[in-house]
């Protein structure tokens, strides 16, 4: 019994260390320019692996994932169109959808990701019709970022933004920047 006790209290200070690397990593994420989240992990490659277990843990605990709710949004829509996922992940949206999705990420957890910087993703211009940030608007370079999108897009395109809202010091603030890109909010 004191051995199984004594596993099971490794394993949950390792969960709460795992944790505790993940909001690390995160703050970091959210605080540095993408640019900067590349070096992150290109010093630190465990970074990735580390921060994507947390962020699967943590949306295994939400009611729903807003990536289902996009695959959901895709499925209803012709294979025909092109997608462009921005901070792709694990690549659910192209393991689910007939879409060609092309998919970016700063490290690849899929063979299916291209490694770039979200900021200058390799896309001719006006060449997708869907452009897709789900929980991957991350960086002080916002901006410099939904611009890439914009120029990827082609003119009618889409852009789906699922994220938190406490992502934002101001939505109003945040959807007025995005008009000024050149959007036009449909649904929020």
């Amino acid at each position: 019994a004191p051995a199984g006790r004594s596993a099971a209290l490794r394993a949950r200070m390792e969960e709460r260390l795992l944790s505790a690397r993940f909001r690390y990593i995160n703050q970091q994420l959210y605080t540095s320019t993408s640019r900067e989240a590349a070096r992150l992990f290109q010093s630190d490659p465990e970074a990735f692996q580390i921060y994507h277990r947390g962020f699967t843990q943590q949306a295994g605990r939400w009611p729903e994932n807003p990536v289902q709710r996009i695959i959901r949004y895709l499925r209803r829509r012709p294979a025909s169109l092109v997608v462009a996922d921005f901070g792709c992940g694990d690549c659910k949206i192209a393991s689910s959808v007939r879409n060609k999705v092309h998919c970016f990420d700063l490290v690849p957890l899929s063979p299916l990701v291209t490694v770039c910087d979200m900021a200058k993703v390799p896309l001719v211009d006006e060449s997708v019709d869907v452009a897709v940030f789900c929980l991957a608007l991350m960086g002080t370079n916002l901006q410099e970022i939904l611009e890439e999108a914009n120029r990827v897009l082609k003119p009618g395109g889409t852009l789906m933004v699922a994220e938190v809202a406490s992502r934002f010091e101001d939505i109003r603030a945040f959807m007025n920047g995005m008009a000024q890109l050149g959007f036009k909010s449909v649904s929020k």
